[in-house]
């Protein structure tokens, strides 16, 4: 077992699922086959040009009578980052010394099987620079089995690629790294310090019996917790204790930023294209994402709003102006910069998918030109931009998830960007949503559209 404590979160995890491990070895052996397929072999002037530009993320270079520990490192560290090589024959400071190890390539394979775990098939070539001096290329493809671990003296130690060096992988980062892998689901891990008191039981209790139609509701303190833990809104945190999971918390919880300071929601307004010192508005909203609602002669009404109708009520006066034109009721009405539909989505899917892992909030900040919604996490499993404008699903949290389409906050067949921001986007604002996504978050920026009041 992987234990790792910390103030506000504990966690158990298991480093090792067998049967997830033979699946990931499966595709991953596939994966390297297709591509290893069409690799074409390295070229001299490319080799020589990635030995002048130095070590760097994905480049190591090393002689070839290191010991089998000292090559598993880098492999393991380039895999848990975004793949690789390692150049065998080649000093630290980028000098060409050539490979002297007999049977080189069968030597690097045996590493690979005994060093390395899961398992990562590698593509290995040799090539001569000048007559009787030649060099190993060792390449790797990003890894979709993480966290990869070295293997020796009884230990199992995990390695990340920090700019040219290997480095152990903190408590953080191997979190990620399981989260990355499909082996931990974030949202359900415990957070410490809670209890079953710390959850709105009406609103559960509206949950149960209004939204998922639960037929048998718990009744006593005992039962309410034995039902949450089946559910996953309460865990077991390892020293004795029941108390909320992440996703209890954030979804059902009182004040949740009191031990869980990245709940909620951040939202910024500035006149100008920048951050500015003075911002029209600089609030943080706390509470659950799901509203306190009732049945009122079987219609639901809202009692109490949750963090996405809190949102709503706080960005509209922003994001429109009035009319110019008054109704036949001697109204104005409003005219959105933005699509309605689109902003809203946008930042569901950015409180719903972001990496609880990470100790910040999610910001929305609106501009003079545009809108900006900012999800903390690096985009989930194998998930990229061009998967995610295609339509393609992997939640980060599917818990969170189904519980904001049980409640119909989000799509119910998740393909919100697709089918509603983008189109609605072109519609609407005759603009494109744009989308950056790199290793600390996810952000998309919404144009503003000129309104029509002189």
């Amino acid at each position: 077992m992987w234990r790792q404590a910390g103030q506000r979160v504990f966690f158990v995890a298991a480093q090792e699922d067998a049967q997830y491990h033979e699946e990931c070895n499966i595709l991953e052996e596939m994966r390297n086959s297709y591509s290893l397929a069409h690799e074409k072999t390295m070229r001299t002037a490319e080799l020589l040009e990635i030995i002048r530009n130095g070590e760097n993320s994905g480049v190591e270079f090393k002689r070839d009578d290191i010991r089998p520990e000292q090559l598993a490192k880098e492999i393991v560290a380039l895999a848990n980052l975004q793949g690789g090589r390692v150049l065998l024959g080649v000093e630290d400071n980028g000098a060409v010394t050539g490979i002297r190890r007999p049977d080189l390539q069968e030597w690097v394979l045996n590493v690979f099987r005994d060093k390395v775990h899961p398992q990562i098939i590698p593509f290995y070539e040799e090539m001569e620079l000048e007559e009787g001096c030649r060099v190993a290329v060792v390449s790797l493809s990003p890894g979709i089995a993480k966290p990869y671990v070295l293997r020796h003296n009884g230990r199992e130690d995990v390695y990340i690629r920090m700019g040219d060096r290997s480095e152990l992988a903190t408590r953080e980062q191997q979190l990620r790294l399981f989260q990355s892998g499909g082996m931990l689901h974030v949202e359900t891990l415990p957070v410490a310090g809670t209890s079953i008191d710390f959850l709105d039981l009406d609103r559960l209790n509206f949950y149960l019996a209004s939204i998922i139609e639960d037929p048998e509701l718990p009744v006593s303190r005992e039962q309410w917790i034995e039902r949450l833990l089946g559910l996953g809104l309460m865990a077991e945190d390892g020293l004795g204790n029941k108390v909320c999971s992440i996703a209890g918390l954030v979804c059902f919880g009182i004040r949740p930023r009191r031990y869980l300071p990245q709940a909620g929601l951040r939202l910024m307004v500035f006149d100008g294209k920048d951050k500015e010192y003075q911002a029209r508005l600089d609030t943080v909203l706390d509470g659950p994402l799901a509203g306190r609602w009732r049945m009122i002669a079987g219609q639901r009404e809202l009692v109490d709003r949750g963090v996405i109708e809190q949102f709503a009520a706080a960005i509209q006066p922003f994001i429109s102006c009035e009319e110019a034109d008054v109704d036949e009721t001697m109204r104005r009405g409003k005219e959105f910069f933005y699509p309605w539909q689109a902003v809203r989505e946008t930042v569901i899917n950015a409180l719903a998918h972001r990496d609880w892992s990470r100790s910040v909030d999610v910001e929305v900040s609106s501009y003079a030109d545009r809108l900006e919604v900012i999800s903390p996490g690096a985009l989930q499993n194998s998930m990229t931009v061009a998967k995610m404008i295609a339509g393609q699903r992997s939640p980060r949290n599917p818990l969170i998830m189904e519980i904001l389409r049980d409640y119909g906050y989000v799509d119910a067949r998740g393909m919100g960007v697709r089918t509603k921001v983008i189109p609605l986007m072109r519609q609407h604002n005759g603009a494109e949503p744009v989308f950056e996504a790199s290793e600390d978050c996810l952000k998309i920026v919404l144009p503003k559209r000129k309104h029509n009041r002189n």
